[in-house]
């Protein structure tokens, strides 16, 4: 059942350590089941007493029908509200609202996608495939990182996927580089029709240049802070071009976190373009 976001207050079923990161299973019915790929989550941290007054976003990495339906949620310990969730055990609690955003858009014919993972960004890809394989389509996975402990999901990748690549910037798992140093190869041998993407910032800026390069789609879901999570406190906005040819500040929140990447302006990210609709002496409505 899709449909609007729910707050709940959900129990840790378990926690665990993923090489450099921490994975979270909650028991958080109402939130599972409304689920789709590319959805994130929400966490209010630090306790009833807290001064962390904001929330911290997370993509869902997997949703399960179990105890009426959990979410795990992957994320490496940034500050002192990731340290604050890192430290949560079993039968702890955590107030929860999602899912939100817009999850990653489907081909509707059976077609090859190369999805391709940063560090954590890759969480979120798992269920993507799940949902692309369903539909028919061939998956292959390119998932990269600066170092082996901080690739996420290279087994499952491999489980799962026609093919997988895995690059780190140390030479320590796979090809030595980035992954944006392999995917040229990997898009032609799989002839591939679309590309899909999360992770760091300029990741996807350059998997982007390389599916426009191959003239194929790409859906990119991009990695903006966010303090609501609900379009409220504008901190993720970013340079987004229409349909219409006028870019316009638009909030990963809420029309993301999945965009076009060709539509998103990478090197203008931070800053307000001086021809973005409503900027400071350019453009007007």
């Amino acid at each position: 059942m899709a449909g609007s976001p729910v707050q709940v207050t959900g129990t840790v079923l378990t926690t665990r350590r993923v090489d450099a990161y921490h994975a979270l299973t909650v028991v958080a019915p109402g939130i599972a089941d409304r689920c789709r790929p590319g959805h994130f989550v929400t966490a209010s941290v630090g306790g009833p007493n807290t001064s962390m007054l904001t929330r911290r976003a997370f993509a869902v990495h997997d949703v399960k029908p179990d105890y009426g339906g959990t979410v795990e949620l992957v994320f490496g310990v940034r500050g002192p509200g990731t340290a604050w969730l890192a430290d949560l055990r079993a039968r702890d609690t955590l107030d929860l609202v999602g899912p939100l955003g817009r999850p990653f858009p489907l081909p509707r014919d059976p077609c090859t996608c190369v999805l391709v993972g940063g560090e954590y960004g890759s969480a979120s890809l798992f269920a993507l495939a799940d949902a692309l394989q369903a539909r028919g389509c061939r998956v292959d996975f390119v998932l990269g990182a600066p170092s082996a402990d901080r690739v996420f999901g290279a087994l499952r990748a491999r489980r799962m996927g026609e093919t997988t690549t895995l690059t780190t910037e140390d030479g320590s798992l796979g090809m030595r580089g980035k992954v944006t140093d392999v995917l040229p190869g990997v898009i032609a041998d799989a002839r591939a029709d679309a590309v899909y993407a999360c992770g760091p910032m300029d990741m996807l800026r350059g998997v982007t240049a390389v599916a426009v390069e191959f003239d194929i789609p790409v859906q990119v879901a991009v990695e903006e802070r966010m303090a609501c999570g609900i379009g409220v406190c504008m901190t993720c906005v970013l340079p987004v071009i229409g349909d219409d040819g006028v870019t316009r500040m638009v909030r990963a929140c809420t029309d993301g976190p999945a965009f076009r990447g060709e539509r998103v302006r990478f090197e203008d990210v931070g800053t307000i373009p001086f021809d973005a609709l409503g900027a400071p002496g350019g453009r007007h409505a």
